[in-house]
């Protein structure tokens, strides 16, 4: 029998001999089951409520189908993930479009297309959408993203809620923003959206926006008569590292949340608004496993152990952009003792390509094996380049037992194919 790796049912050494590596291979089973834990314990509980996927996280055709298949939303930052979601012929109207500088573009793609709602993130946008919806002769529902002023317990580069963000309007010019809005003719102000950061653990910092948003909401009907039909919490819900470290459920995070906007509105005489979230890491990350070669192999002595794979910083920037942990298994050696401390290190002409520090293995790890690395599932391919030219790697998806390529790989003719040569054109 067998000691090798096994996602789904799918031998993962057999998976890496069959596709090549570096490869990306995702839990199907897995996604579906966080979606309908979502569905369980938010859309169901909550009248109303919507989720809506974050696909900046990780975004195929085929992610897109399962996302429309499990009743879900879908939470898209560019144009280009828009026109993804509409190739996959994901429903527009649960389509929500974010981003700090929408192109004149994109809005009017998003306009055109009749997404659900465009998200706000700076005044001078609503002036385009309001001009653009009245060129289409429709009329666009909107959210003003606010700045909290929270500050998330997590890395400064993915912190996204506190005063210097560059994401959101500040809370002291949104009754201007909203005033200005409610007197435009193609734009319907439905509410505020706030987003706090990614990989969040606590659900009190979510708690501590909600207080600022509800008397922000307040205020505004106070003041200027706006009642607020829909408020976003955003996502950023931590997935755990496999370390002791696990995964909350999704209720741990929207429970505390549903209940303070409740007392909150109850206290202020507020109409409960509708409550929408935004996870992305929570439902793909664990479901990723990133399957790489070894090659060479350095002792350095006095130093460390040299590990190096056929992949790196190009297919996952996490750890040298922000100091991402992963744990790691020799999938071909699993029960084996690990007696032996190695550093994983990336192929790229960088000293930063470092995936993996101080990751147990067992001694007799040599080239050729298979290290599995684990919960990639989020912000390795949608982050992939080709520094060095390197060729992204495949995906793959298994469930029960099969498995079923979702993206092929790259070819180095892929990564010319854009590129012209000036020889023709210089010539007298």
């Amino acid at each position: 029998m067998s000691n090798n790796l096994n996602l789904d049912g799918c031998d993962l050494v057999k998976l890496a001999l069959k596709y090549g590596t570096p490869l990306y291979v995702f839990s199907q089973g897995m996604i579906e089951r966080r979606c309908r834990e979502i569905k369980e314990q938010f859309l169901n509980r909550h009248e109303g409520s919507h989720a809506y996927y974050a696909s900046k996280a990780f975004l195929t055709l085929a992610m897109c189908q399962i996302i429309e298949k499990e009743g879900l939303g879908l939470d898209v930052v560019s144009g280009g993930e828009l026109h993804l979601a509409l190739k996959a012929s994901f429903p527009a109207e649960r389509i929500v479009l974010h981003g700090n500088n929408k192109l004149r573009q994109e809005i009017e793609m998003a306009v055109e297309s009749g997404v659900g709602r465009i998200v706000v993130d700076w005044e001078g946008e609503i002036d385009i959408i309001d001009e653009v919806s009245k060129i289409k002769g429709q009329k666009t529902p909107i959210l003003l993203r606010v700045t909290p002023e929270v500050k998330a317990m997590t890395h400064k580069y993915i912190q996204t809620g506190h005063r210097g963000s560059k994401f959101g309007i500040p809370l002291e010019r949104i009754p201007y923003v909203v005033k200005k809005t409610i007197s435009l003719s193609n734009v319907e102000l439905k509410g505020f959206h706030f987003h706090l950061g990614s990989q969040i653990d606590d659900y009190r910092t979510y708690l501590e926006a909600v207080d600022v948003i509800t008397k922000l909401m307040s205020d505004l009907r106070e003041g200027l008569g706006y009642t607020t039909e829909e408020l976003d919490i955003g996502g950023g819900f931590g997935i755990g590292n496999g370390e002791g470290s696990l995964t909350k459920p999704i209720s741990y995070f929207t429970d505390p949340a549903m209940e303070r906007i409740k007392a909150r509105c109850l206290t202020f005489g507020l109409p409960l608004p509708s409550v929408a979230i935004e996870p992305g890491r929570w439902i793909t990350g664990e479901a990723g496993i990133t399957l790489y070669t070894v090659g060479a192999i350095k002792e350095i002595p006095g130093s460390c152990t040299y590990v190096s794979v056929d992949g790196g910083m190009a297919d996952n920037i996490r750890p040298a952009l922000y100091g991402a942990r992963y744990r790691a298994e020799v999938a071909n050696k699993m029960g084996r003792d690990k007696d032996k401390i190695v550093t994983v290190a990336g192929r790229c002409c960088e000293s930063g390509d470092i995936l993996i520090e101080d990751l147990p293995v067992p001694g007799d790890i040599e080239p050729g094996d298979i290290l599995a690395v684990f919960n990639t599932g989020a912000y390795s391919y949608s982050m992939a380049s080709n520094y060095n030219m390197l060729p992204k790697p495949a995906v793959v998806f298994v469930d029960k037992g099969e498995d079923i390529l979702v993206v092929e790989r790259e070819t180095y003719d892929d990564l010319v194919v854009k590129q012209r040569g000036i020889r023709s054109a210089l010539r007298v």
